[in-house]
């Protein structure tokens, strides 16, 4: 068990916050790509901590927030299906769809459960033959492998009512589009901690190879992040004054090996394929979507259920999109903390834990 209080003590982060100071010759504009990094920057007050000339950009890496809404009503009418048992994690159900959502669709008396494990989703199918039980894959690299497992289990065990409706997301062609979008202003990426636990650190090699931007895959505890900020500073002021060429380094050594987590990289691509992902407010991106391969086709809910839906519409005003292409604060949106609210969400930013309209609602603009 690690003592995560020595990841926050004051004293050695206030000689962080120092080095920051010292180093930073700015303005600049930093992505951090996780929702957990998101949350925590809010929760421990990272922004008012760090100069002003430091800009904290929160980035695409809430898997809730980016799940599009034509998935969100599919899932939604699958549910709704006779003799349908829809599963899910806690975040999903509130999600605002075009019309409804998951927790609306069970108040009308479709079976949606929420779990904490997909293998409670593979038990609750071996109970219910008579039922379809359908899994909401919503994810990142972190989560995919889990559920990925539980599909290779129910293959093992023979169980043929239980599947998975894949929206599944990878991160780093994501983050490739956002640059090549040429819209957000980035001077280093803050890399997800989870996420390159088990992609390890290769895959983002093209950022400082092609765009010339740094990256430092972050832990989650605040000296984790003011590290990771004075080892961008440090290799944005080597480029300056030596012309050394930036690189990925790994601030959350105790978490993320280099090469990932082989085992769970073997089991995905044994059972999924990239293909193209819709984006929710941002797009279609090529590569950053995990589809099941032809053998594994039987346990896609997406295509075992014949659900047709009306074109998706986003909710007027919102700009949760932006917000996550670093093109905008949460509270620079209209609706922030007014007609939208965790209470009463309109976008997926301001319902989801890790949702940067929700961090921001929680712990005060200012952070």
């Amino acid at each position: 068990m690690i003592n995560l209080d020595k990841f926050r003590d004051p004293v050695v982060a206030a000689k962080l916050v120092k080095r920051i100071e010292g180093l930073c010759d700015g303005p600049y504009a930093f992505m951090e790509v996780c929702g957990t990094h998101t949350m925590a920057i809010s929760q421990f007050g990272i922004r008012g901590l760090i100069p002003g000339s430091i800009k904290l950009l929160s980035g695409p890496g809430c898997p809730v927030c980016v799940t599009s809404l034509y998935d969100i009503d599919r899932m939604i009418a699958i549910a709704g299906l006779k003799d349908v048992i829809f599963t899910t994690f806690g975040d999903m159900i509130r999600v605002p769809g075009s019309h409804s959502s998951l927790r609306e669709a069970r108040s009308q008396g479709a079976d949606v459960r929420i779990l904490y494990s997909p293998l409670d989703a593979l038990q609750i199918a071996a109970e219910n033959p008579q039922k379809q039980v359908v899994f909401a894959g919503v994810g990142f690299e972190t989560t995919s492998p889990t559920i990925i497992a539980t599909v290779l289990e129910a293959k093992e065990k023979g169980i043929g009512n239980f599947s998975v409706y894949p929206a599944f997301k990878t991160v780093p062609n994501a983050l490739k589009a956002i640059l090549e979008s040429g819209k957000t202003k980035i001077d280093g990426f803050l890399c997800p901690g989870h996420v390159s636990a088990i992609i390890g650190s290769r895959p983002y090699q093209f950022i400082p190879a092609e765009y010339h931007i740094p990256c430092v895959i972050a832990g989650f505890e605040p000296l984790d992040i003011l590290e990771s900020i004075v080892m961008l500073l440090e290799q944005l002021r080597s480029h300056k004054k030596d012309g050394l060429a930036f690189s990925v380094q790994t601030e959350y050594r105790r978490g993320v090996p280099d090469a990932g987590n082989p085992n769970a990289l073997a089991m995905l691509d044994k059972v999924t394929e990239p293909c193209t992902a819709e984006w929710r407010a941002i797009g279609s991106i090529p590569e950053t979507g995990l589809c099941f391969r032809n053998e594994y086709v039987s346990f896609d809910a997406a295509k075992r259920f014949e659900i047709k839906v009306e074109p998706a519409k986003e909710p007027v005003g919102c700009i949760c999109g932006q917000v996550m292409m670093g093109l905008h604060q949460p509270d620079e949106c209209p609706m922030f903390g007014k007609n939208c609210t965790p209470e009463s969400p309109v976008g997926p930013c301001m319902v989801s834990s890790e949702g940067a309209c929700a961090a921001w609602y929680k712990y005060g603009t200012g952070n």
